[in-house]
C-alpha cells in the first residue's frame, strides 16, 4: 500500500495547522509536511503531531520579502539567508521535522550558484541530522527561480557534497520541465529525499491531468521507494475533503 503525506501548506488551509493535521489523520494521510509554519507555535504543532501519531516530513526556509521566494541563492543576501536557514533548524528541532527546504530564490549566473552552494554546506552543517532538500521549480508557476532542473540540482548537490543534501523530486514541477519521469525518478533515486505529486497542468487531484500516477506510484515501489508520496496540491473545488477519492484509487 502506497502511503501519503499531506502538504498542509495546500490541503485545508481554511483550518489551524494543528487541526489540519488532524483532519489528515482523519482522511488517512500517514505524515504530514509544511510550507511556512513559524506563524503558529511549534509547541502546538509538536502536540497535534503527538496525539496524531503523524510525522512531520519537513519545512521550508521563508520565501523572504514580497515576491520572492527565497534567500539562498542571492549574492548580498548571506545574513538574511542564512538566517532563515537558523529559524528552519530551530523549529525543525522543536516539532521533529525530518527535513528542510532550503529555498534558492530569484537569480541566475555563476555568483549566485557560488551563493547557494555555501549557504547549503551552512545548511547542512547546521542540521547533520536532519536532510537538507532542494527542489527545482518550474518556470511557469517561478519563472526565474534560480533552480530550474533536475541535472543542474544534481550537480549542486555533488558540489556541496554533504550526505544530508538530497533531491525534491516534485513530479509536477518536473513534468512540466523536462517529463520522462519514471526514467529520471530511477536515474536519481540515490539522491532523492523526497517525492512530491499534483496533476499536470492543474496542479489538483492527481486523479486528473495528463500524468499517469497510477504508473509513477506503482513504479516507485519496483525501485523500492517505500517513504510516504507527498501530496501537494491545490484542491480544485477548493475543499480538501471534497477531492480526496484519488486516495483510495491510487492508495
Amino acid at each position: 500500500m502506497t502511503e501519503f503525506s499531506a502538504n498542509l501548506g495546500f490541503l485545508w488551509t481554511e483550518l489551524s495547522l494543528p487541526d489540519a493535521i488532524r483532519a489528515a489523520k482523519a482522511a488517512g494521510f500517514s505524515a504530514v509536511e509544511m510550507h511556512w509554519p513559524y506563524e503558529t507555535d511549534a509547541g502546538e504543532i509538536r502536540a497535534a503531531l503527538s496525539e496524531t501519531g503523524l510525522p512531520l516530513l519537513g519545512i521550508n526556509t521563508v520565501r523572504g520579502g514580497e515576491g520572492e521566494n527565497g534567500l539562498c541563492a542571492l549574492p548580498g543576501r548571506v545574513a538574511e539567508a542564512r538566517a532563515s536557514i537558523d529559524q528552519a533548524v530551530a523549529y525543525a528541532g522543536e516539532t521533529e521535522a525530518g527535513a528542510i527546504h532550503v529555498m534558492a530564490g530569484f537569480a541566475d549566473g555563476p555568483e549566485a550558484q557560488a551563493c547557494f552552494v555555501e549557504n547549503l554546506r551552512y545548511a547542512c552543517d547546521a542540521a547533520p541530522e536532519r536532510v537538507i532538500l532542494i527542489e527545482p521549480l518550474n518556470h511557469h508557476d517561478a519563472p526565474g527561480y534560480f533552480l530550474n532542473g533536475s541535472t543542474q540540482a544534481a550537480d549542486i548537490i555533488a558540489e556541496v557534497d554533504r550526505p544530508n543534501l538530497k533531491l525534491m523530486f516534485d513530479c509536477y514541477h518536473l513534468q512540466i520541465l523536462e517529463g520522462d519521469l519514471t526514467r529520471r525518478l530511477t536515474h536519481y533515486r540515490d539522491i532523492i529525499g523526497h517525492i512530491q505529486f499534483a496533476s499536470v497542468p492543474e496542479r489538483a487531484e492527481p486523479d486528473l491531468g495528463e500524468v499517469n500516477y497510477a504508473h509513477i506510484f506503482a513504479y516507485l515501489k519496483e525501485l523500492g521507494y517505500g517513504a510516504p508520496l507527498g501530496a501537494e496540491y491545490k484542491p480544485l473545488s477548493g475543499k480538501t475533503a471534497d477531492g480526496l477519492g484519488w486516495m483510495r484509487a491510487l492508495g
